[in-house]
């Protein structure tokens, strides 16, 4: 039996917008060696960046991505900049155009499957999604949630069951960040005078249990539940933490 692939250096950043999601890629290290997939009709990153960037118009380019990338070992990151808007434009060219809307939407599905399962598994990089989330009323449970919103059979299981790693990016008063001080939280001068942060949230708390944010057992202390929003002290946590 062939062994299942998994790729443990995957994360999905969700936060609503102007959160500091695409601001927190900024620090990553080798810059020449990030992929960016701007799948946001060429939006500019908030930033000067040396990423090589490419303008997704089609979603299948995004499969021809992983492959090219997977080939070249100068490259160690890949970024897709959102995963919210990915599967819109796939929604958009194959879906509403389709003649036959039941065998379409079931290809939609299939498609993130099989980014999911296939190629972001067998691949050796590491993988960032950025995603837009949305605020929503669990009528069952009479909760507002905060998850990414899909259309679809995705819709069941949410986006999130593909992630072992969810955070969330948000912009937060000083004040809420009082008791989580950690050597991953620091704050500015700058900070200091406005009054708030733009942090990433690793774990839960009693105030946003209707958040799907998640992470392996012990990966975060209970202290860095509020970090600095800079996504290369969350990969150099993951690859303390699987020892790669």
């Amino acid at each position: 039996m062939t062994q299942a692939t998994v790729n443990d250096n995957l994360i999905l950043l969700g936060g609503k917008s102007a959160a500091g999601k695409s601001a927190s890629l900024m620090n990553l290290r080798n810059p020449e060696g990030v992929w960016y997939f701007n799948c946001e009709s060429g939006k500019k990153l908030p930033f000067r960046s040396k990423f090589r960037q490419f303008t997704i118009t089609d979603p299948y380019q995004v499969y021809e991505g992983f492959d090219a990338a997977q080939a070249d070992d100068n490259v160690h990151t890949l970024v897709i900049d959102s995963q919210t808007y990915l599967l819109d434009m796939y929604e958009s060219l194959y879906v509403q155009p389709a003649a036959d809307g039941r065998k379409a939407w079931g290809e939609f599905a299939k498609y993130f499957k099989d980014l999911m399962q296939i190629y972001v598994a067998r691949s050796s990089k590491n993988v960032i999604f950025t995603a837009h989330t949305l605020d929503q009323l669990n009528e069952s449970d009479m909760i507002m949630e905060t998850k990414v919103p899909v259309k679809g059979a995705l819709k069941n299981n949410g986006i999130e069951s593909y992630f072992s790693q969810v955070i969330a990016a948000k912009k937060m008063t000083l004040k809420a960040l009082e008791g989580y001080e950690s050597d991953l939280l620091n704050i500015t001068d700058e900070e200091r005078a406005l009054g708030f942060k733009y942090v990433f949230q690793t774990k839960l708390t009693k105030e946003t249990v209707g958040e799907r944010v998640r992470g392996p057992l012990g990966l975060f202390d209970h202290n860095e539940t509020f970090i600095d929003n800079n996504m290369q002290l969350v990969l150099d946590r993951l690859h303390e933490y699987y020892d790669n």
